[in-house]
């Protein structure tokens, strides 16, 4: 099969996005298939056997990590000498737009999937007044697809309820290989501690921005007492992020990659994810797997990852006191973190890479199935 995927983000970009779609495009191409990825430049032409046509963009202004990559007639060229079966357009948005043209010119049938919540995202910017804009761009774009793809059930219900048709969940994905328990290092947890490894270590990995809402683990961090916090990630936040956590025991580590961002992981007491916008939450399946229990707010996609009081602990996003509970008896309680640690490894075992795009591969045989029927009469 040949697939042509659309995607506003990729390498060498680094976020949740970026890691489903690099597993996917190598089990993909590990299947038999091949895979044509059109993304905003990057410098990459080549992952895991797939090409990557790069597209010049410019920088998004309220968030500069972002590229906003225009549409080209060069798009147009390289699809038709790939000849794909079938588009995937991903978080479709400029980009993804050339995506959907593209798919109805040719007469290719389309897959949309759906990943960053950003009706939700607005409020963190200051553009909370156009949510109802944004639901309606959704709608229109996602409803050009035979199949919209959701990455957790709470996504499936809203997408459904603002209007959005044929949606299936994608399930979950996690690398089993690299995030395991037996990375734990005394030396990871000294380097995230700052030299006190028997202090209580809190964590959380991600981008640093505005609708992460990490200025939210302050009050956690201050009613543990010695407790550290290890920031790894960065993003456009961190300015503001370290400006809030100057008082207090924060270290702000910075992107961590392969191993070390596995041992990172395996080496705290708990990883502390406070985001209400969520469409599935990759890190905590992570954490899962790597033995971090997690503490993370009763939202979105999570629920779907984790199960109060068996593999971590969810909180009510509303009440201020809910993280702090939860975070303090899971450090507390070393018998039930230990339980908690133990079933949050058996839970990540489930979700293989492999599983979830042999998953993707019947959805796209699916579509092709039905596209080849002849039109009714």
């Amino acid at each position: 099969m040949r697939i042509a995927l659309f995607t506003e983000t990729f390498l060498p970009k680094v976020d949740g996005i970026v890691t489903r779609l690099k597993h996917t495009v190598d089990h993909l191409q590990r299947q038999g298939n091949q895979v044509l990825v059109f993304s905003p430049e990057g410098g990459l032409t080549e992952y895991r056997g797939a090409k990557i046509h790069g597209v010049s963009g410019f920088p998004l202004p309220l968030y500069p990590e972002l590229k906003l990559a225009l549409p080209r007639p060069s798009i147009g060229e390289a699809l038709e000498a790939f000849q794909p079966d079938l588009v995937h357009v991903v978080n479709p948005a400029v980009l993804g737009l050339a995506g959907i043209y593209y798919s109805k010119t040719l007469d290719l049938p389309l897959v949309a999937s759906y990943h960053t919540h950003l009706p939700k995202y607005l409020e963190h910017y200051g553009l909370g007044m156009l949510e109802g804009v944004m639901w309606e761009l959704i709608k229109a774009m996602h409803n050009q697809a035979q199949l919209n793809l959701v990455t957790s059930t709470a996504m499936q219900t809203e997408l459904s309820d603002h209007g959005v048709e044929h949606i299936e969940v994608w399930q979950r994905g996690v690398d089993n290989e690299l995030f395991r328990p037996e990375l734990a290092s005394a030396e990871m947890r000294d380097r995230l501690s700052e030299g006190y490894p028997e202090a209580p270590l809190l964590l959380y990995i991600g981008r640093l921005s505005a609708e992460k809402e990490i200025d939210r683990i302050k009050p956690v961090l201050q009613a543990i007492p010695g407790a550290r916090l290890a920031l790894v990630g960065d993003g456009p936040y961190r300015a503001e992020l370290e400006e809030h956590f100057a008082d207090t025991h924060t270290n702000f580590v910075g992107y961590l990659a392969g191993e070390d961002l596995a041992a990172a992981y395996a080496s705290a007491d708990a990883f502390v994810f406070p985001s209400r916008t969520e469409t599935l939450g990759l890190v905590l399946l992570e954490a899962m797997a790597a033995g971090c229990p997690v503490v993370a707010a009763n939202s979105g996609g999570i629920p779907d990852i984790v199960t109060d009081g068996v593999n971590g602990f969810l909180f009510d996003p509303t009440d201020d006191e809910g993280a702090i509970n939860a975070t303090r008896r899971l450090i507390e309680a070393k018998a039930e973190r230990e339980m908690m640690r133990r079933n949050a490894v058996a839970e990540a075992e489930r979700w293989g890479w492999a599983a979830a795009t042999r998953q993707l591969h019947q959805f796209y045989q699916g579509i092709l199935a039905q596209a080849s029927l002849p039109m009714a009469a």
